[in-house]
Order: structure tokens, then sequence, then C-alpha cells
């Protein structure tokens, strides 16, 4: 009661003083309130911004080793034979595994351990030479007749439009000679870099689909390593045999792989005048490497085509890098904040 009789007999610009300095407070402590909330804000950022950044470049450095382990393998397979197959060490995939379990069998890494229980690794090589290279169909600007029957031959076993393969055969053809006019109704103008710039030859998103793990895009003519060649490829590699005979093939490499051409021969004597060496063979010489690496909520992964020329010649083709949430739908590389890097 007395703060009110005070209150009562305060004149009415002494009221009006007090009002303005209440607000007055008010406004600044909201103020402070506000600019803290932001600098802490942007704090929080700068840390995120700087943990990202350290976590790619740990990502990309381990990638890099990891790469260079898949060439130390290839170099050692061809130390150990000149015919690749699928009972290899290289054919046998890294499943995901703790970074910590690599480290732990050099006492030199020991300080190393506990910052790598969060790491995990995984990885893949995979005989591209299994597949039929897109680039054997031009030749000197012209479809290799050869090529074109075993490329039409796979749309056929893969039940696709034959039409649409001869298209693509032919736009390649142009492509792949500048000199050539480009024929009406594909940009040819161009040619492919990469095995899915087919599409930008005309083949079909459906057609891409089927065809995606029987196909690669190779610098040059391949022969299909018979030793890694799926079913469908050996038949439309083939032409004379059928889906008996090519089980009968893989059938007989798991128990021994071929070490010649002429074993293949002597197994398919009907086939025997479609094997030549210029489009089969029992070794390899370029590989794909994939690679997984999950750091914390990070996954980066990373792809490479791999060049094995000799023991001291194993070079790096091109390699493609993307990182990602491990929120995100993994499965696809390009979602959210997929970074992607390429090095030719």
């Amino acid at each position: 009661m007395d703060a009110l009789a005070k209150l009562s007999r305060c004149s009415p610009p002494a009221l009006q003083q007090r009002g303005v300095a209440i607000l007055m407070a008010m406004l600044t402590v909201s103020l402070v309130a506000s600019l803290a909330a932001t600098a802490l804000w942007a704090r929080h950022k700068m840390v995120e911004t700087e943990a990202a950044e350290r976590a790619r470049v740990q990502a990309s450095a381990l990638l890099i080793g990891a790469l260079d382990w898949a060439r130390l393998i290839l170099r050692e397979d061809l130390r150990s034979g000149r015919i690749d197959h699928l009972a290899e060490p290289w054919a046998i995939g890294l499943e995901e595994s703790r970074l910590s379990t690599f480290l732990a069998a050099d006492k030199a890494n020991s300080a190393l351990l506990d910052a790598s229980e969060d790491v995990f690794l995984s990885g893949r090589i995979q005989d591209l030479q299994a597949r039929f290279n897109v680039t054997n169909l031009a030749e000197s600007g012209r479809v290799n007749p050869a090529a074109l029957v075993t490329w039409l031959r796979l749309f056929q076993q893969l039940r696709l439009d034959p039409g649409e393969a001869a298209r693509v055969a032919e736009r390649l053809r142009f492509a792949s000679d500048p000199d050539r006019q480009s024929p009406a109704g594909g940009n040819a103008g161009i040619a492919p870099k990469r095995v899915e710039d087919l599409q930008r030859l005309g083949l079909s998103s459906r057609s891409w689909d089927r065809l995606e793990p029987y196909i690669t895009l190779l610098p040059t003519p391949t022969p299909i390593n018979v030793n890694t060649a799926s079913s469908d490829v050996l038949q439309a590699l083939l032409p004379k045999i059928d889906v008996a005979q090519a089980r009968r093939v893989i059938a007989r490499r798991e128990r021994e792989p071929f070490n010649t051409i002429a074993e293949l021969a002597a197994l398919l004597p009907e086939s025997a005048a479609d094997i030549v060496d210029a489009r089969a063979s029992v070794s390899s010489r370029y590989f794909q490497v994939r690679g997984q690496l999950r750091l914390g909520q990070r996954i980066t992964q990373e792809l490479a085509v791999l060049q094995r020329e000799s023991i001291n010649d194993i070079r790096i083709v091109w390699r493609q890098r993307s990182s990602e949430h491990q929120a995100l739908d993994l499965g696809n590389a390009r979602a959210g904040d997929a970074l992607l890097q390429s090095q030719p």
C-alpha cells in the first residue's frame, strides 16, 4: 500500500520517465540476448564447418591410401601369374570393417587406434574386362563388325531393342570420327568419356539400367576375359552357345580357371572359330576400384579405374569421389550435400 501511495503521488512526467527506462532496459536485454544468440550460432556453424572440412581431408587421405592398397594387390597379383580369375585375392571384396582392425596389426600405429574407432572402411575391385567394352564398336571411322555382333547379342540377351543398339553404334562411330558429319537425330559431336555418356548418344534410360552391369567404356579396345565374364556376356561373345553351355563354362572355370583361350576352344569346339585372341582373353588390364569410408556421420565414396600395364606401371585412368551425410539415402550419390570431385 505504501508503494501504491508513493506511486500515486508521483507526477505524470516522472511516471513516463520510469516507463521509458523500463522499456529501454527490456530492449537492451533483448538486443544483448539476440547478439549473444547470433554469435553462438555463428560459432556453432564455424565449428561444424571446420569439423566437416577436417573429416573431408581425413577421408580423402584414407581413401588415397586405400587406392594405393588396391594397386599393391593388383601388382602382387601380376607377380603370381598372368591370368586373372574370380578366385584371386583382388576379387574378394572387403566388407565394412573398423579401420582400427588394420592398424592393430602395426604397433607403430597404436596411438591412432582410439581415433580410428569410429572409422569404417569397405571396398571392392572388379574386372572391367568382364564387361563388353563399347570402345570396341568404333574402329578407324567404321563400326567393327565382330564387336557389333556382340553388342546386338547383348541387347537380345537382356530383351532390349536391337534397333536401338544399331543406332547407338552408328552414332558412336560418328562421335569417334570428327571428320565425318554427325547423323541426323543424334548429338554425336562429342565422343563419350564415360560409359554413362552413351545416353547422350541415344541410349534410353531403360536400356541403360539393364546394360550398366555388363558394359564399360575404356580408353582402348579390349578383349573380354572369359574367366570373369558373366553368363550373359559370354553368350553375347559366343553366338553359338546357349544358357546351358555358358553355365558349363562358368562351372569349369570355378573348378580351374582357363590358362589359355585354347582350353576354352577345346571345351566348346563348335565355337572355336569365334574364340580368337582379339575378342577373348584370360587376363585383364583394366580394373574398377570402389571404396567407401564412414567417418562419424559422413559417408565418402570413391570410384576409380586402374590400368595395369606391368608390375611397375599401374596408373589411374580416372577417379570420382562423392560425400554425403549418413542420414541421407546412401544409394544416391547425388542427393543432399553430395560433393563430386573427378580427376582424369
